[in-house]
C-alpha cells in the first residue's frame, strides 16, 4: 500500500505526515489491518527497537474532584463506587510504589485528584517525591496533579520530578462537550509551564468519547506541536455513574489503528498504551506492543488492570523485552534537542531522559452533568462502530488494593 510505504519512510526519517495521510490511516479496513500494524511497527522498532518501557501508578488521593470532566469517575457528581481517601502520607505512597518497582517499572506517576494542587499539596507531593528516590536509586518520578500555578512546576522539579502529566484529552474543538469547569487553554499552559521548569512534558489523548477522526487527528497534531516527550493514549473506561458510562464506541481494531496513527504523526516518541488497553484491546494487546513503547504496569487509577505477571508474560510471549533502569527511553537526538514531537528534521521533544505518565484510566477532567459527547457530528469515525460494538461492563473492574486499602497491590 502506498500510504503505508510512505509513512513508514517519513516516519524514519521524523518527517510530519499530512492530515490527511493520518486520517486515511484510521479509515483503512480490518482487512488492510495487519499491514498497519506491521508498518508502524518498523517505525516503532526504529526508534525503540523491542523495548517495552513499564510504569506503575500510585493514586495519592482518590475521588472527591470538583472538576465534570464526563469521562472521569472521580470527577463531580459520580456516583461510581470507587475508593475515596484523601493524601496518603508520603511513606504510604513510598510503600505502595515499591511494589511495582519491584515488578519491572521504571517509573512511578503519582497522581492526585482535583483542579489543581496548592501550595500545601506541592509540598506534600514533594516530600513523596523525596521518599520514593531516597528509597529506590535510579527510579524516575512524574507527577500528575491537575492544573498548575506559576512556580509549581519549577518547586517539583527542584523535588527531584522528572516528569509532568497533564493530557490534552481531545479537540479542542471538542474540548467544551466534556468539560465545562475549565478549558483546553488551561490544559496546554499547564503543559508549558511544566515543560519551561525542565520537566519532561507528558501529554496524550482519550479515545472512544465519541470523538470523529478528525477529532483524533487534531489533537494528535495539537501534542506534536507542544513537544511532549510522550504521548499516553488512553481508551475511555465507561464507568457506571458517569455521564459518558454508556460510549462503547471502540472495537481492538479501531484502537490498532489509532496507536497506529499516533506513532506515525509522532514517530520517535515514547507512545503508551494507557488506560484501557484490557477493556478494549483485549486479546489483541500483545499486537499493540508493535505500535507502543510504553505501558502500565497492573491497577490503574480507579480501575483494575491487568495482573503485573501477566503484562510481564505477554512482554515476553510478544518477543518484546522489559526496558531497564540502566536504559535510555528517547533516541538519542531528543535527548538533548528541542523542537516539535519529533517529526520534522530539526525536532527534538524534550530534553529529558523519560516519558512521563498518561495517568488517567479515562483521561483528566471533564464535561457537563447531561454527558456531552465529543464529536457528535457528521463524519464521526466512532459512530458506525458504535453500533456494532457489545458493551463489556464485565470488564470494568473498580479498583479495591494497593493504595488507600490494607490490600497488596497488584503490581
Amino acid at each position: 500500500m502506498d500510504l503505508l510505504n510512505t509513512l513508514v519512510d517519513k516516519g524514519l526519517r521524523r518527517e510530519v505526515p499530512t492530515r490527511e495521510e493520518a486520517l486515511a490511516v484510521l479509515a483503512t479496513s480490518d482487512d488492510d489491518l495487519l499491514d498497519v500494524v506491521a508498518a508502524a511497527g518498523k517505525v516503532r522498532r526504529h526508534w525503540f527497537g523491542r523495548r517495552v518501557k513499564l510504569n506503575y501508578l500510585v493514586n495519592l488521593k482518590s475521588g472527591l474532584c470538583p472538576e465534570d470532566c464526563s469521562y472521569c469517575s472521580q470527577r463531580l457528581g459520580s456516583t461510581a463506587g470507587i475508593l475515596k481517601y484523601t493524601w496518603l502520607k508520603p511513606d504510604e505512597a513510598s510503600r505502595a510504589a515499591a511494589a511495582g518497582l519491584a515488578g519491572g517499572a521504571k517509573r512511578v506517576c503519582l497522581v492526585a485528584s482535583g483542579r489543581g494542587p496548592t501550595d500545601r499539596d506541592v509540598d506534600r507531593v514533594s516530600d513523596t517525591i523525596k521518599a520514593i528516590k531516597d528509597g529506590n536509586e535510579g527510579v524516575e518520578v512524574c507527577a500528575c496533579l491537575g492544573l498548575l500555578s506559576d512556580g509549581q512546576a519549577d518547586r517539583l522539579r527542584e523535588a527531584g520530578a522528572d516528569a509532568y502529566n497533564h493530557n490534552l484529552n481531545t479537540s479542542e474543538a471538542t474540548y467544551g462537550d466534556i468539560t465545562t469547569t475549565h478549558t483546553y487553554a488551561d490544559r496546554v499552559d499547564t503543559v508549558r509551564k511544566a515543560h519551561a521548569a525542565g520537566l519532561s512534558a507528558c501529554s496524550g489523548l482519550i479515545a472512544g468519547m465519541g470523538e470523529s477522526d478528525e477529532d483524533l487527528v487534531d489533537v494528535v497534531f495539537s501534542l506534536r506541536e507542544l513537544d511532549p516527550d510522550s504521548v499516553p493514549v488512553n481508551f475511555l473506561i465507561p464507568f457506571e455513574g458517569t455521564p459518558l458510562a454508556k460510549e462503547w464506541n471502540l472495537t481492538p481494531q479501531r484502537c490498532l489503528r489509532i496507536l497506529a496513527m499516533v506513532r506515525f504523526v509522532c514517530p520517535d516518541v515514547e507512545v503508551r498504551i494507557a488506560g484501557g488497553r484490557e477493556v478494549h484491546l483485549r486479546t489483541m494487546q500483545p499486537l499493540a506492543l508493535n505500535l507502543a513503547n510504553s505501558i502500565f504496569l497492573g491497577d490503574y487509577l480507579t480501575s483494575e488492570g491487568q495482573a503485573g505477571k501477566a503484562d510481564l508474560e505477554m512482554i515476553a510471549d510478544a518477543g518484546f523485552e522489559v526496558e531497564g533502569a540502566d536504559q535510555v527511553t528517547l533516541p538519542e537526538h531528543r535527548v538533548t534537542a528541542t523542537g516539535g514531537c519529533g517529526s520534522q528534521e530539526s525536532a527534538g521533544c524534550g530534553s529529558h531522559e523519560g516519558g512521563a505518565c498518561g495517568s488517567h484510566e479515562g483521561g483528566g477532567c471533564g464535561s457537563h452533568a447531561g454527558g456531552g459527547v465529543c464529536g457528535s457530528g457528521a463524519g464521526a469515525g466512532a459512530a458506525t462502530t458504535a453500533q456494532v460494538t457489545e458493551a463489556r461492563t464485565d470488564l470494568v473492574a473498580v479498583r479495591r488494593r494497593g493504595a488507600g486499602t490494607d490490600l497488596a497491590p497488584n503490581a
